[in-house]
């Protein structure tokens, strides 16, 4: 069974695991920082990556293709430029940026397990579904760009 079919998003999962994460390193030691500089790196990395996601996004929207990843049968198009010459999944690439900043902001070696996780679990759940779908749809085309991309970086 695949994320596609139990139609939880991807964003509902990051906040399950980042919830996780925040309860289970209340559990255990933590490392000493500065409030301020632990909320300085959870923002450059939330940053970056909410504009990894936000360009994956304008770049769909620009090729009026589907943005609900649990519908990639209504791709209309294969966006292969911008954020997508780089990563073949930008929004997740983006989710995943921020769980490991959330992980850096909690300050604990446990934490690190959230963005591990999440990534293990979109990968099997999300995406390797979502590929299925596209390569039938888009064949070669999507063979050589998968070739050529890789799936997070």
């Amino acid at each position: 069974m695949s994320a596609l079919e139990l139609k939880i998003p991807p964003p509902i999962v990051a906040l399950l695991i980042g919830g996780a994460m925040w309860f289970g390193v209340r559990q255990g030691p933590a490392l000493e920082l500065p409030a301020l500089v632990r909320a300085a790196a959870f923002a450059a990395i939330a940053l970056l990556g909410g504009a990894i996601a936000f360009a994956g996004n304008i770049a769909f929207r620009r090729a009026r293709t589907t943005v609900n990843p649990f519908r990639p049968q209504n791709a209309t198009a294969l966006v292969t430029s911008g954020v997508f010459r780089f990563t073949r999944n930008p929004m997740y690439l983006g989710l995943a940026f921020l769980v490991l900043g959330w992980a850096v902001f909690l300050c604990s070696p446990w934490a690190l397990a959230g963005p591990v996780v999440f990534v293990l679990y979109v990968d099997r759940f999300q995406i390797k579904p979502e590929e299925k779908i596209l390569s039938a749809k888009f064949g070669a085309a999507y063979a050589e760009y998968a070739a050529r991309v890789r799936r997070w970086l």
